[in-house]
Formats: structure tokens, C-alpha cells, sequence
């Protein structure tokens, strides 16, 4: 006859498996999900799902083959990165470099924007607003320099 500890050790993976899953089982392993969790970012946009990018720091690779930067692929494509979780604009300036901006505006610090004759426009319609700042990175709106390698740009934030 068995005892009560030896009857649960077998019995009760089974039932928890019956009820919870396979992903209730997933979830009690001993994988080393550490660096998923110090940065959700890693991989792109939320948790594990593959937006096109990398994060390490303050540095992003990203992927323009991905779908999310498809807008970049076309000279004068732009982007807002913000939807996907990176801090900036892209606009596409020729076949070999992309330009990157900061996407918070630095009048009223939104993050919602147009893009047209060469003009970054805050898209907040408040009464104080809808700024516009060239794309020549000579006005007030943040200018960075990626480096883009192929198909791969990087991007250091500041």
C-alpha cells in the first residue's frame, strides 16, 4: 500500500496536466527566463513577439526586411517607431541611409506626428500646437545618425 506523499507524486501531475495544460507545465519549468523579463523589449515590441528588432541598452538593431519597417523601404518612406516601442522617427533620405529623429516633440513632449514636404508635423490638435520641424536636422527636433549595414540599421538613443 502506498502513502499519502508517494500517491500525490504520481497522481497529481497527471491532474494538473488534465485541468491547466500544457502551458501550466511550461510555466512551472526551470528555463532561464531572466532576460526576457529584465527586458521586455528584447526581441522587439512586447515579450516574445518578434517586431523586427533588438534592444541592448540604449541601442537598437532592427531588421528592415521586417513587415514593422516596411514603410522604410521606398525613399521618403517614414516611420514613427512608437508603436512598436522605439523612441524615434525614420525616414528613409536615399537607397543607403536612413535618417532617425527623436519622436517626442520638444514644445509639448507628444509623440504623434505627420510627415509631409519635408516637415515633421505634431499631430496633437490642441490650441497651442501642430508644430513643425524639418527633417534637415537644423531644427529643434532631436537628430541622430544610425548606421545602416545591408538590410540592418543601428540606432543609438541618447
Amino acid at each position: 500500500m502506498k502513502n499519502r506523499r508517494s500517491f500525490l507524486k504520481e497522481v497529481c501531475p497527471t491532474v494538473a496536466f488534465a485541468f491547466f495544460g500544457l502551458s501550466f507545465l511550461e510555466a512551472c519549468s526551470s528555463g532561464d527566463d531572466d532576460a526576457a523579463i529584465a527586458n521586455p523589449n528584447n526581441g522587439g515590441g512586447t515579450g516574445n513577439t518578434d517586431s523586427g528588432y533588438t534592444v541592448n541598452g540604449n541601442t537598437y538593431t532592427i531588421d528592415l526586411t521586417h513587415s514593422n519597417f516596411s514603410q522604410l523601404a521606398n525613399t521618403g518612406g517614414w516611420m514613427n517607431g512608437k508603436n512598436i516601442g522605439i523612441p524615434a522617427l525614420f525616414l528613409r533620405i536615399s537607397s543607403t541611409e536612413i535618417q532617425a529623429y527623436t519622436n517626442v516633440c520638444p514644445h509639448q513632449g507628444y509623440t504623434e506626428w505627420s510627415y509631409n514636404n519635408n516637415l515633421f508635423k505634431c499631430a496633437n490638435s490642441g490650441p497651442t500646437h501642430g508644430r513643425e520641424f524639418s527633417d534637415n536636422c537644423n531644427s529643434d527636433l532631436t537628430c541622430y545618425n544610425p548606421n545602416l549595414n545591408g538590410d540592418t540599421l543601428t540606432l543609438t538613443i541618447s
